[in-house]
């Protein structure tokens, strides 16, 4: 017997949850997010769903009844956090898509096409510093060569993390070469990060596409002292340039309606009376073009670079992951947002946040994401949520476009 979706919800909320802060760490190939994988796989085989995994925990649950023939439909998301996470943002989509897939079965739904409910990992690049690597692996974006010796922020490598885990790449191929190439439409559900749906009273949204981000290590390099016994006018103290760069991102980011965010950083030797040797930091920036992008982090760097030479300290900006804009599937975007019943006509909207759908779309499939409503816009954090009430709209609307989907001559 399966589960519904709030049942489903409940086996999912005790896993990674820290119990200080109540927000989750359900990082890559670490205990958690190892047990995630067994509760989707569990999940497919409950249903009778045939399950395929790659060499890096990727994962896809088939529905293909007699008569789904031709390119498949593809839905999911993924089932990792950031660091201190909130519940929804990726489980939210995966579980909404078992809820769906329930929801066709017992309408009597036959399909034209099979449907296929993904599970990507490592979406967030909360452990290896790259965004959405598993989608990226599987269309081919990023291969295993170029990231397996990427570490972590214990030094451990990402080829040893994912053997660790009982799972192993060869080769620098994509993992699923054919999965683009065979997919008609990707339709991925995402808890809302942000408050367009609260100002407009709608629980389900379309997303138009994303803005175009990046995650940028600037490295500010000093010397070493005493904290007591060396001068103020006598220091080369990476920490001020620092401190000036991270206000210059804010204001910059402000002036021009954009985002710019410094949310880690790393400090050497990191002692409390001593004057910093090194500092390094990563920027997440985001902006409505390419060109703004680009314009605000030059400045930004800009402004890092002159106060560096004043404080006699040097610079040195790494771009680490840089995504282009994504526009999605105009035509199915609004096939979906129209609906087919008096509760749909749901708002259309861009995003500022990275998913795989992106990805998928920037590998040449048709893709589109629906928003379930987020009460406070609050995401990546604890405080995340979305209420039981527009998930559940949220599952009718993914069900609803998934037959329309797997209704025409496949």
């Amino acid at each position: 017997m399966t589960s519904g979706f709030e049942e489903m919800w409940r086996e999912l909320a005790p896993v990674g949850r820290a119990t200080q802060s109540g927000g989750y760490f359900r990082q890559p190939w670490t205990g958690a997010e190892g047990e995630l994988r067994a509760w989707f796989a569990e999940q497919a085989h409950a249903r009778g769903l045939t399950l395929e995994s790659d060499g890096l925990g990727n994962q896809v649950a088939w529905w293909r009844p007699e008569g789904a023939t031709g390119r498949h439909v593809l839905t999911g998301s993924h089932l990792d956090s950031v660091l201190d996470g909130g519940a929804y943002d990726g489980p939210l989509g995966v579980v909404s898509a078992l809820a769906a897939l329930d929801r066709l079965r017992g309408q009597g739904h036959a399909p034209t096409r099979p449907i296929g409910i993904a599970v990507f990992v490592e979406e967030e690049g909360s452990r290896f510093g790259l965004a959405t690597l598993g989608s990226r692996l599987v269309t081919g974006a990023t291969t295993w060569a170029q990231v397996r010796e990427r570490r972590d922020r214990d030094g451990v490598r990402l080829e040893d993390a994912v053997a660790r885990a009982g799972l192993g790449l060869a080769g620098d191929d994509a993992t699923w070469p054919d999965l683009v190439d065979a997919t008609h439409a990707y339709v991925e559900l995402h808890v809302e990060q942000g408050r367009h749906l609260v100002d407009r009273a709608a629980p389900v949204g379309v997303a138009t596409g994303i803005w175009p981000h990046g995650r940028y290590r600037f490295d500010f390099a000093g010397e070493a002292n005493h904290a007591g016994t060396t001068r103020m006018e006598d220091r080369h103290d990476p920490m001020l340039t620092y401190a000036m760069t991270a206000l210059a991102a804010n204001k910059q980011a402000r002036l021009a309606s954009q985002r710019a965010t410094f949310g880690r950083v790393e400090v050497q030797p990191n002692g409390t009376n001593a004057v910093p040797s090194h500092v390094t930091a990563w920027l997440d920036a985001r902006a409505e073009s390419a060109e703004h992008l680009a314009a605000m982090v030059g400045e930004i760097e800009r402004q890092a670079a002159d106060r560096a030479g004043r404080d006699g300290t040097a610079l040195t900006v790494t771009p680490e992951s840089v995504s282009a804009a994504v526009e999605f599937d105009a035509t199915l975007s609004r096939r979906i947002a129209a609906g087919d019943d008096a509760r749909a006509d749901w708002p259309l909207l861009p995003t500022q946040a990275g998913h795989d759908a992106g990805i998928l779309a920037e590998a040449g499939v048709p893709t589109a994401m629906l928003f379930v409503r987020n009460p406070t816009g609050v995401s990546h954090s604890p405080d995340e949520h979305a209420e039981t009430v527009d998930c559940l709209a949220g599952v009718d609307a993914l069900a609803g476009t998934l037959a329309r989907l797997t209704s025409d001559p496949a």
